[in-house]
């Protein structure tokens, strides 16, 4: 193998890992030792379309002015091909899903839609989970009040400044509505999507989970 290519993420947006020759072998900043480790992880997912439409915002939100925005059309059929910076969407939903099933007591899986229609039952679960269980109705209205989107959204830390790569904090906060891709996907795209998810959750049974 050549000399190995190096790169900070926090301090390179990208490794020339294009022009290296073929095998590749990647090695990232997380740590292997966290599959053993005592933490808990809470993993909440998504529709796939309302993540897809979410995202599709999300990336376009912090383009430059040389930069042409991402066709919606291009951004569906990216999605359904698993082409996607933080990988493919389905598999990484499955794979959370049957650990959750294996080591319960490790990970939590949730929906984002249950967590929408009833909060307050949720961030409960979530608390038991962590066992740190609260202690009246009072705490557990606070935390939900607190953490509600647009409380977050009108934090002014999170209405003005930027996080890494300059992306601006306010790209993070959009509507967090539940069916929002009714306004943008069309029949031909929700179908696509709808495929994809059919083929992709039913090995696992959570092909009725996200319709």
């Amino acid at each position: 193998m050549s000399q190995p290519l190096k790169a900070r993420f926090v301090q390179t947006q990208k490794a020339d890992l294009f022009d290296a020759s073929a095998p590749r072998l990647l090695h990232t900043h997380l740590p292997d030792s966290i599959k053993n480790s005592a933490c808990k992880i809470v993993y909440i997912a998504r529709n796939p379309k309302d993540t897809l439409v979410s995202m599709w915002h999300f990336f376009n939100s912090f383009l430059r002015p040389s930069q042409e925005p991402l066709p919606l059309e291009k951004a569906v059929n990216c999605f359904c091909d698993g082409v996607h910076p933080y990988g493919p969407f389905f598999e990484h939903v499955v794979e959370y899903w049957q650990e959750s099933q294996k080591r319960p007591e490790k990970i939590l899986f949730l929906k984002y839609e249950e967590l929408k229609s009833d909060p307050k039952g949720q961030v409960s679960k979530i608390a038991e989970f962590l066992e740190r269980p609260f202690g009246s109705e009072t705490e557990v209205e606070e935390v939900v009040e607190r953490c509600c989107l647009e409380r977050l959204k009108n934090l002014e830390v999170n209405k003005s400044g930027s996080v890494l790569f300059d992306v601006p904090n306010t790209s993070f906060f959009r509507k967090g509505e539940v069916g929002d891709w009714k306004n943008y996907l069309t029949p031909e795209m929700e179908e696509k999507i709808n495929q994809t998810s059919r083929i992709k959750f039913q090995p696992s049974g959570l092909a009725s989970f996200f319709r």
